[in-house]
């Protein structure tokens, strides 16, 4: 029987590079559904190429206009809108897996319907972690549902893991997270102030989309990814750690009690971990190229404690700072850091202020501790208020 999958966030990077995947194993897996926003002429090719029973527009006038295109192709794939058909087709009795790669808290309600509805969930919405923290990961413990990261750097910890999570908490030193430093790595901070959209959109090493890239250059993906890290895998927060790797060989290592390190490598191409959570535990091919360790004359690390550096990347620890916090503020975080990367990229503020925005917003709203999605959802709404008024105060 082929295994059916919901890609949610499908003309994206990771939803296109999963496309690509599950074509070279078209004898084990069905495309059951497909999910965008407003880009119509690539879902329709996508629609013409796999043929899913369902295909969401999240926006209405792209649903109609997909609907149109549709009925002279003659495929018969329906056509959903608004976001409650994510969760319809995150949720489907027919579905075995849902590949989550809608970017921001917009992922957030389809990740948990998943989640209830006890799918095998690749995650490549770390919101859904850094939003949703406790409240996503009761609904997973009280369905049974599976779930496998899909963000390279927790791809690499879970394949660094033994097999039996019982056994992690009493084995593992730390987990260390690798970051490849971004676009400014080596610039000097004062020169923070002036980069251009441009600039910080261009990665030195992976593919992504501009909200993501623009995190990459100030690390907030990193502190994001670091909170992930503490719901997927029950560790401290003191025992997470990040170092910059900015040949991105190695993906992220975990440190046992015994001293030993167990590090996952490969080239930096997102259909790796993508073909390791489809196949799980098993593995299959993933259209990427192996390393060619002939060629791979270095591999270097940089510590985070380095002045410069913290410089450079000031919002790192906010990371831990928000563990620490209240229930919620990892919430407000993600919720401000959206806010000021969408400011940014519109040139509304500058690149520096998108961390000072973000530890103003931690400041001024400190929220109630959630415990139902509803909850999550208000915390999300607060913050981005209060954001958006904050941005007229930064100078």
């Amino acid at each position: 029987m082929k295994k059916r999958i919901s890609i949610l966030g499908s003309t994206g990077s990771i939803g296109v590079s999963t496309l690509d995947v599950l074509a070279r194993h078209s004898e084990a897996f069905e495309v059951f559904a497909l999910s965008a926003h407003v880009q119509v002429d690539v879902m329709l090719k996508q629609c013409m190429c796999f043929k899913p029973q369902f295909a969401v527009m999240v926006d209405p006038l792209s649903a109609k206009s997909l609907e149109e295109k549709i009925k002279h192709t003659g495929l018969s794939t329906r056509v959903l809108s608004g976001p409650e058909a994510l969760d319809t087709v995150a949720s489907h009795p027919e579905v075995d897996m849902v590949m989550a790669a809608i970017v921001g808290a917009a992922g957030l309600s389809s990740c948990l319907a998943a989640a209830r509805a006890g799918k095998r969930l690749l995650l490549a919405n770390k919101e859904a972690l850094v939003v949703g923290a406790e409240v996503f990961t009761s609904a997973l413990k009280a369905s049974g549902a599976t779930l496998l990261p899909i963000d390279s750097e927790h791809s690499a910890i879970f394949q660094s893991l033994p097999d039996d999570p019982s056994t992690w908490r009493q084995n593992i030193a730390k987990i260390i997270l690798t970051a490849s430093g971004g676009p400014f790595r080596t610039f000097e901070p004062d020169r923070l102030k002036g980069v251009t959209v441009q600039e910080a959109c261009a990665h030195p090493t992976w593919v992504m989309g501009r909200k993501i890239s623009v995190d990459s250059a100030t690390m907030m993906n990193k502190a994001l990814e670091v909170i992930e890290a503490y719901y997927l895998f029950g560790v401290e927060p003191e025992q997470l750690e990040v170092v910059i790797h900015p040949q991105s060989v190695i993906h992220s290592m975990v440190e046992y009690l015994d001293a030993s390190v167990v590090a996952q490598l490969g080239t930096p191409d997102m259909r790796v971990p993508i073909a390791y959570g489809l196949s799980w535990p098993k593995r299959m091919a993933s259209g990427a190229k192996a390393i060619d360790f002939s060629r791979v004359s270095a591999m270097t690390f940089e510590s985070f404690e380095d002045p410069l550096h913290q410089r450079r990347y000031p919002g790192l620890p906010l990371a831990w700072q928000v563990l620490k916090a209240p229930k919620g503020s990892t919430a407000v975080l993600n919720a401000a850091n959206e806010v000021g990367v969408g400011a940014f990229l519109e040139e509304r503020i500058r690149f520096d202020q998108i961390h000072a925005l973000n530890v103003e917003t931690l400041s001024a709203y400190i929220p109630h501790a959630p415990s139902h999605l509803e909850d999550l959802l208000e915390i999300d709404r607060v913050a981005r208020r209060v954001a958006q008024e904050l941005i007229t105060q930064l100078h």
